[in-house]
């Protein structure tokens, strides 16, 4: 995964799947895929994905740490939804020491077989984008990332 800091308010992250666009947007809008790969790094769960795929609709995700039990969520509502193009939503955390709710755009572009995927993720200010990348973020997102590699190998076309 590569991340970039275009802006003083954005993160934008680029991963490369060796997968069908078709098939790599489906792995973010279902529930049953997401909840297999969206854990960030070993030691979590998600025991709650909730994804009403629409322009609109809402969606609520919930961790759980395999070892002491904590959760924390996240809840926002599409505000774009093009298959297998883009998704455009909010998001917001439950832990008030998380910064504000941001817009993240998630693009998928194929060429060759393969999808390049760019989710960018606008911050409401320079603070809170810096705060959210102290969190390990980036050694959270490459593990799942790395774990949806993983099933899309094994996904047939």
């Amino acid at each position: 995964m590569e991340l970039t800091l275009p802006s003083d308010r954005e993160i934008v992250m680029t991963r490369v799947f060796d997968a069908p666009r078709a098939i790599v947007f489906d792995a973010f809008i279902k529930p049953e895929l997401v909840q297999r790969w969206s854990l960030g790094p070993d030691g979590w769960s998600m025991p709650i994905c909730e994804i009403e795929p629409r322009a609109g609709g809402p969606y609520r995700f919930v961790w759980r740490s395999d070892g002491d039990g904590h959760e924390f969520s996240v809840v926002g509502t599409h505000l774009e939804f093009v298959p297998p193009e883009r998704i455009v939503r909010t998001e917001r955390f439950d832990d008030p020491d998380m910064p504000g709710e941001t817009i993240v755009t998630i693009v998928f572009a194929e060429l060759g077989g393969s999808t390049t995927m760019t989710m960018s993720v606008l911050h409401p200010s320079h603070e809170s984008r810096n705060q959210m990348l102290e969190t390990g973020m980036e050694r959270g997102v490459t593990a799942s990332f790395d774990r949806l590699a993983g099933i899309l190998d094994r996904t047939p076309a």
